[in-house]
């Protein structure tokens, strides 16, 4: 099964433009993230909808950020997303009447709920500027190597 690496994608791609500042053209993006300039705008629009970003056209123009590093985390950033599964394992379901495979279903239920509300709950501790003072201790890490 193929995973979702659009959270990933766009936290890479919001980091790069959190150490430049100013407009960012989805071309340019698109090369940091290895993919097509209107899978780009297609991921930033949910972020613009939610006043993460901002897009100016024209010569010049671009996407750049819009809020607070500190404030934005990727709890939200998941959200823009529309909340994607988190966990791609899932139920048996070839014998609904079964005993065995009811009680089964209703423990990983349970178990893959909590799980996700843990993830969750981890995802809005973490912002944008935590991961942007990581690269920042990586690359001097680097530097001093």
């Amino acid at each position: 099964m193929k995973r979702d690496g659009r959270l990933s994608g766009l936290l890479h791609v919001l980091l790069h433009m959190a150490m430049q500042p100013g407009p960012h053209t989805s071309d340019a993006l698109a090369k940091v993230m290895g993919t097509n300039p209107v899978v780009v705008r297609r991921l930033m629009a949910g972020l613009r909808d939610r006043g993460f970003v901002r897009s100016e056209k024209g010569h010049g123009g671009g996407w750049s950020i819009a809020c607070d590093l500190h404030q934005l985390t990727l709890r939200d950033i998941y959200l823009a997303l529309d909340s994607p599964d988190l966990l791609t394992m899932g139920h048996r379901s070839e014998s609904p009447g079964c005993l065995v495979e009811q009680a089964v279903n209703a423990v990983l239920g349970e178990t893959f709920a909590e799980a996700e509300a843990l993830l969750l709950r981890r995802f809005g501790e973490v912002s944008l500027a935590t991961l942007s003072g990581e690269v920042q201790m990586r690359q001097a890490a680097r530097a001093s190597a």
